[in-house]
């Protein structure tokens, strides 16, 4: 094993606060990394006549032996550099001590119980809780006593109408993959066996005697991290039966689906299930479980757009639509002739994007204005009730419970507003504080302001910007630019306990809501998807320009970070523009796009990127902006710490260990070029609050020490 040398050109000799007697800020030590040597091999694949090489296509081999070695030797030169940063324990206690709050969730209301999340600080999973007319809280599932290190996480609960018995899945290792337990709700004890190998899943209760979810078939080839699951099926589990003899009701040979997804209404009327090829654009069935074997009818039998029932009234099913309304309405329409000839309007579209929750006999239309929320309570003949007044300007989540519950729940919160719950009284329009947050922060000393710039086809881009008040735009301000631009997600205000170790050390955090997103409609959306997918580099390469000639930073001072498809963004813009930014951090990102297709539900995300064999233009467009295939030797790219994990298996591990093999190779400066991997943890969700502890607090050292930004926290050499 080769380990890191310390180069050191001047005594280290790091002040508390990392600056000299004169206040002035001494650079930190250049820390030049040796790197493990990475085996390369001799691979090409053919496109449309052009070889292509892939001599790291031998990392693809997830759970191989020389893989894991691979992995052991990285790690310990990432974690040896990590280790040396002298600020990086005064980061991990600070984020502890911030972290070290009480947390709650909304109540839900299930049987005779009011349940409800609370995570007492510094437990590894919120704990469930439930509470019968106003005695004491007890706990109800206790995630924590699932595995020792807290990393098998509750990843989903549904309870029968009447309360009496619940199922809940369980991720073991951050995986996709679930395990299903059903358990009586009264006594809490398991009575029967566990479903096993349930994937993208919900769990819908016919009744009491079964319930619906969706699972894949396992991969014939690969790992089951890695291999493809290509088919989704919509099974029906009929309880005390084991689960061999669960009945296939929609998926498989007869309509091969990539993603199946089933529900049943609030009334237990109908069941509906949504059936689609790719992320965007979905059919949508359904079936009237009151008559005893009738047949599932289609409501929509095309891919072309995106349809979700949110309500039933009898024989009356109310739709979120994207047909003929880029920025989604509401129709109605009778059971009886389903189809969109026969749709009428409950709430037109508008210019502003819609999403529609329902609770308390009404609906709830929350708009998207420039990526912040605006909510309206609306009946169910369509006509507004009222404008909810909502705290400030940022982001309303819930306003979602049963149709009779007269009083809902709903988040606030924005880069600086901590996130406190709201309950809401349907009949009075009343907001009241359910619960304020207990985080150490004072949002008083901070700003955050929207402002508009200029992409490089003239296309206005929105970009929130944080920061302590008070900031000198003098270009010398450490920035963390992140972006996303994808899959028709919009990137919202949203509070981040993280963020604030960034912000009191004099950061600057800026969001902008790239083309690829959902913040303006599907038009946005499309404007960011397959031949145009630039538009979303370029939109972010316009932001980093932009903070720079406004004074927020400098490219000695710049970050860039994204996770997924925000790891893509960060590895593609990175390898276009690497003298644009010191400190790159692209996450579990989705980086050989030649390949993405070839591995788990990766497939799936054709709609947005084309995939290398369906056409020659789209494998040369693809090729034009893979991360893996565009690093240059000998050029210097940013100070890079690439993060993944072991059990990743939506976006596989392979995508960053490729792309990190292939960036020590071409790295042709003394910036670090680093993979930091994860064990047992997955894409993100369920990951143990210690972990994502130590996570953040090595994104942060390892950024504020390549940005040579001064760090205020006491720590010793």
């Amino acid at each position: 094993m080769k380990h890191i040398i310390l180069f050191i050109a001047v005594i280290l000799l790091l002040s508390a606060c990392g600056k000299d007697a004169g206040g002035k800020h001494e650079p930190y030590p250049v820390m030049k990394v040796e790197y493990p040597e990475t085996k390369k091999g001799i691979v090409e694949d053919a496109y449309f006549g052009q070889q292509i090489a892939d001599p790291y296509r031998w990392l693809e081999a997830d759970t191989a032996a020389d893989v894991e070695a691979w992995v052991k030797a990285e790690n310990e030169v990432t974690f040896g550099y990590l280790e040396k940063i002298p600020f990086r324990e005064a980061i991990r206690k600070r984020l502890e001590e911030l972290w070290n709050y009480e947390r709650f969730s909304a109540p839900f209301i299930e049987g005779d119980y009011t349940y409800f999340y609370k995570n007492d600080g510094l437990q590894n999973q919120a704990v469930l809780y439930r509470q019968k007319d106003g005695a004491e809280p007890e706990v109800f599932l206790d995630p924590n006593q699932f595995s020792p290190d807290g990393t098998t996480s509750l990843s989903g609960i549904e309870f029968t109408k009447d309360g009496s018995l619940a199922a809940y899945q369980i991720s073991e290792g951050g995986s996709d993959w679930r395990k299903v337990i059903v358990i009586d709700a009264e006594t809490k004890g398991v009575i029967e066996d566990t479903l096993k190998d349930v994937k993208f899943s919900g769990l819908s209760w016919k009744g009491k005697e079964g319930f619906y979810y969706s699972s894949y078939d396992k991969p014939k080839e690969g790992s089951q991290l890695s291999g493809m699951t290509q088919h989704h099926k919509l099974y029906y589990h009929r309880l005390g039966a084991p689960q061999s003899e669960d009945l296939l009701v929609f998926g498989g040979v007869q309509t091969p689906r990539r993603y199946i997804f089933g529900g049943v209404t609030e009334d237990e009327r109908w069941l509906v299930i949504s059936a689609a090829v790719s992320t965007t654009g979905n059919e949508l069935y359904i079936k009237d479980l009151s008559k005893p074997n009738s047949s599932i009818v289609p409501v929509v039998a095309n891919f072309e757009n995106e349809h979700t029932l949110v309500h039933s009234e009898g024989d009356v099913l109310y739709i979120q639509t994207n047909l003929n309304a880029p920025n989604n309405r509401l129709v109605k329409v009778n059971a009886s002739a389903p189809g969109p000839e026969n749709w009428t309007d409950v709430i037109p579209e508008r210019k502003e994007v819609l999403s529609v929750n329902t609770g308390g006999g009404y609906f709830f239309a929350n708009y998207l204005k420039d990526a912040l929320s605006a909510v309206e309570q609306v009946g169910l003949d369509g006509q507004l009730v009222r404008k909810i007044e909502l705290p400030g300007q940022g982001s309303a989540g819930g306003f979602g419970g049963k149709w009779e519950e007269k009083t809902l729940y709903y988040s606030f919160t924005s880069y600086i507003d901590p996130g406190n719950i709201y309950s809401y009284d349907v009949d009075s329009g009343q907001s009241t504080l359910y619960k304020a947050s207990g985080v150490q922060f004072d949002p008083a000393q901070y700003e955050s302001k929207q402002v508009f710039y200029t992409s490089k086809d003239g296309t206005k881009i929105p970009m929130m910007i944080t920061y302590k008040k008070g900031l000198e735009l003098n270009g010398q301000n450490p920035a963390m630019l992140y972006g996303y631009g994808g899959f028709s997600i919009s990137l919202t205000p949203v509070f981040s306990t993280s963020n604030i170790v960034w912000l009191e050390n004099g950061g600057v955090f800026a969001v902008p809501n790239l083309r690829g997103g959902g913040e303006y409609g599907e038009a946005w959306h499309l404007a960011g998807t397959k031949l145009n997918k630039q538009n979303v580099f370029d939109d972010f390469i316009a932001a980093a320009e932009y903070l720079i000639a406004e004074g927020y930073t400098s490219s000695e001072n710049l970050a860039i970070a994204g996770g997924s498809n925000g790891g893509l963004l960060v590895g593609a813009v990175m390898a276009q523009r690497p003298e644009l930014m010191k400190v790159a951090l692209p996450a579990v990102g989705v980086l050989d796009m030649l390949r993405y297709h070839q591995f788990t539900a990766g497939a799936g995300w054709a709609y947005d990127y084309g995939t290398a064999d369906e056409s020659e233009e789209m494998f040369q467009y693809l090729l034009g902006y893979s991360p893996y295939h565009n690093l240059k030797d000998g050029t210097c790219y940013p100070a890079t710490m690439v993060t993944t994990a072991d059990h990743d298996d939506r976006v596989v591990p392979a995508h960053s260990f490729k792309f990190a093999a292939r960036l020590q190779e071409a790295q042709g400066c003394d910036n670090p070029a680093l993979i930091r991997i994860d064990t047992k943890a997955g894409h993100g969700a369920g990951k143990p609050v210690s972990m994502i502890i130590q996570e953040q607090a090595d994104k942060w050292a390892f950024t504020l020490y390549n940005l040579n930004a001064p760090v205020k926290y006491g720590f010793k050499e």
